[in-house]
């Protein structure tokens, strides 16, 4: 049996735990930064904190204990929050080699550098003197549907095709279908623009505006997306696949989506760091990614109304009614860009 080592038993972490484990070919080890989700899954079998109510099975072992994790591992699943993915790849390093496959599922950008989290990887990895052989996964996902084996598809994407080959052999199966990409850069751009997008969706919601609101914030959400994907060197086709349109309905109109709820509570008047308190330490990736993706269209010189009203929403205070009017009232333009 191949190892896998998943870094980060967050739900999304402990989603992916299950389904590489339902292969039967694996043995995965899960690894935990807080010791009682370590814990809990030791002894109850069942993830209390971050994915209560389903059982995990046996060849999931859990731990704390970063080098335990990746010990024999061929496979590195990596499903930390964006903020620590650096930080916990500088202490993965000494553990790690060139025959390592590397799988990042973090759907962010990094603060400061705007790199997406293959960059960083390989940035860190870099100094270990060896090029790591990586890929991206992202797609409709939500965790809590992948465990109970809700039909899934995503897309895993690496320059590498023997490496998009290995993901998908190690995941796919009947309830969780991967299908395999060229474009890097879109599909892990694709991940980290669209939880902005379903936080002004949340917005709208939580103003109480309707379904006229929502398709239209969804169909321009995802054209400036692209327009970012594309002066970055991804395809516009990636945007209407898994990892594009896919996931940004899916985040933009399900009720399990934190990025949303985020949005909704931001809608009806409460203050972001009340909102973040609440989430009893889940992450909404699209409070990071927003300052990360205004510098990166800046940067790029590429025009994102609706991420640029997001963030002064998140980063100043703006009033959400006020962001949508400004959207409503900008000089009237031809669809096509």
């Amino acid at each position: 049996m191949s190892r896998i080592a998943i870094i980060g038993a967050g739900a999304w972490g402990t989603a992916l735990a299950i389904v590489a484990a339902r292969k039967q070919t694996h043995q995965v080890t899960l690894w935990a930064n807080e010791s009682e989700v370590a814990e809990g899954i030791g002894r109850d079998r069942v993830n209390h904190r971050f994915l209560p109510g389903f059982v995990l099975p046996d060849s999931i072992a859990a731990t704390t204990d970063l080098s335990a994790a990746l010990r024999a591992a061929k496979i590195v699943v990596s499903v930390m929050p964006s903020q620590h993915c650096r930080a916990l790849f500088e202490r993965m390093a000494p553990s790690l080699h060139s025959e390592i496959l590397f799988v990042s599922c973090t759907k962010g950008l990094e603060d400061g550098s705007l790199l997406r989290m293959t960059e960083v990887i390989a940035a860190v990895l870099r100094g270990q003197h060896f090029t790591p052989r990586m890929a991206a996964l992202s797609g409709p996902s939500f965790a809590k549907e992948v465990a109970r084996g809700d039909p899934t598809a995503v897309a895993v994407a690496s320059d590498d095709a023997g490496v998009t080959r290995a993901v998908q052999q190690a995941l796919n199966d009947s309830r969780f279908r991967v299908y395999t990409n060229d474009d890097v850069i879109g599909v892990e751009l694709g991940g980290a623009l669209k939880n902005i997008i379903a936080i002004a969706a949340g917005v709208c919601d939580g103003l109480g505006l309707g379904h006229n609101s929502i398709a239209a914030l969804i169909t321009r959400g995802l054209a400036e997306m692209a327009r970012l994907v594309v002066a970055c060197g991804g395809r516009l086709d990636t945007m209407a696949g898994l990892a594009g349109l896919g996931d940004l309905v899916l985040t933009c109109t399900g009720d399990l989506s934190r990025n949303r709820t985020v949005g909704v509570e931001l809608g009806k008047g409460r203050r972001l760091n009340d909102i973040i308190s609440g989430m009893h330490g889940a992450v909404a990736e699209g409070v990071f990614t927003t300052k990360t993706a205004v510098g990166l269209a800046r940067q790029k010189n590429v025009e994102m109304p609706i991420t640029e009203q997001m963030f002064a929403i998140l980063e100043n205070g703006k009033p959400p009614q006020q962001a949508i009017e400004e959207l409503m009232t900008r000089a009237a333009k031809s669809e096509v860009y």
